[in-house]
């Protein structure tokens, strides 16, 4: 457990893209009987996703982001010091990501370009850093891209996680301001439950084959995947959201000092409707303050806090509010924020 604060940097404007691609989940019939799709969709929520076509990768979902983000702010690009690019399906092995989108863009060849790799928490653990570097003095002007394309690492013959996952961009500006006050964040990992939600081959310790590529029946109920497609163990990650969520949230809250009710809007990663909704409850929170998305676009893991503001929150953030912010998943890795906006940008959700 790490607990640290900010003070005067925040978030001053947001963008969004997806896939113009709409799966309906109740028709998404490509293996399982239609009475399972739909008790499978009813139970999770996700009603839509957005799938990017064989060309589109997570950069070009980031780059329609940053694109209406950029100009919608008029912001000059010369200016920008610092691009984090954050996702889990990148272009290439090598080389980073960041670095083709430092170009794509027309920034500065004087800009600091980097990859993340982390799941569903990384939008917090990207903040974080973009903070601190800008806190050290070093930056003034730093591009969040966060992208995932999850649609394209798990088997679609795999109910556990066929109707669960989708793809989209978002873009986020980070300044330094007096007016955005102190910001908290506690950030944690447990590597020792790596196995609940996992790629086990493709990478540089189980390489590819055509072993690993090979789909197989991995259980009783039949479902099927390759050893390079993700997998989750559904009920442990439940188990580990409503244990270890609930005790951070309320641990950041109490090193902050903030009351709850001076939230504005909780915004959760959208893993999927049951378990957001039991996480609500077990904290007590007003359906009103919790914003969701995951009926629309799916889990989009990284990806969804922030989709979910620029969906859901466009036209509530153009006063000073307060957002406290919540990830969770793949590492296993989780951690939660408390930040104040003042009068942000919020552009669009592009179709690409």
């Amino acid at each position: 457990m790490a607990l640290f604060s900010f003070n005067n940097i925040g978030i001053s404007g947001m963008s969004g893209a997806v896939p113009k691609n709409v799966i309906n989940n109740y028709e998404y019939d490509v293996f399982f009987p239609k009475e399972e799709i739909k008790e499978v969709v009813d139970k999770i929520g996700v009603k839509e996703r957005r799938f990017a076509d064989e060309n589109t990768c997570a950069s070009d979902l980031c780059y329609a982001a940053a694109e209406d983000l950029l100009n919608g702010m008029n912001v000059n690009r010369d200016e920008i010091d610092l691009l984090i690019f954050i996702s889990q399906t990148p272009d290439y092995r090598m080389p980073a990501t960041s670095i083709l989108l430092q170009n794509r863009l027309g920034l500065s060849r004087s800009a600091i370009a980097f990859d993340i790799s982390l799941g569903c928490s990384a939008f917090l653990y990207g903040l974080s850093v973009a903070y601190s570097m800008i806190a050290s003095g070093a930056v003034k002007k730093a591009l969040i891209l966060d992208g995932e394309t999850r649609s394209k690492v798990y088997s679609q013959k795999d109910r556990k996680t066929a109707f669960l996952f989708g793809d989209a961009g978002i873009a986020a500006l980070i300044e330094k301001n007096d007016k955005f006050g102190t910001s908290w964040f506690s950030l944690n990992s447990d590597g020792e439950r790596e196995d609940l939600i996992k790629i086990p081959a493709g990478g540089y310790r189980n390489m590819s084959s055509a072993e690993t590529l090979k789909e197989k029946v991995v259980d009783e109920y039949g479902n099927m995947r390759s050893d390079e497609h993700g997998y989750m163990n559904g009920a442990d990650v439940f188990n580990f959201v409503l244990r270890e969520i609930p005790k951070d949230f309320k641990r950041l809250v109490e090193y902050a000092g903030v009351d709850t009710s001076t939230v504005d809007y909780f915004v959760f990663h959208q893993a999927n409707q049951y378990i957001n909704g039991l996480v609500a409850k077990k904290l007590k929170l007003a359906d009103e303050k919790i914003p969701s998305t995951v009926h629309k676009y799916g889990n989009t893991s990284s990806v969804s806090i922030p989709l979910t503001i620029v969906s859901e929150l466009k036209d509530k953030l153009n006063k000073h509010s307060r957002l406290l912010l919540c990830g969770f998943g793949v590492g296993l890795s989780w951690g939660t924020a408390i930040i104040d906006v003042d009068n942000c940008y919020v552009g669009n959700v592009v179709e690409v």
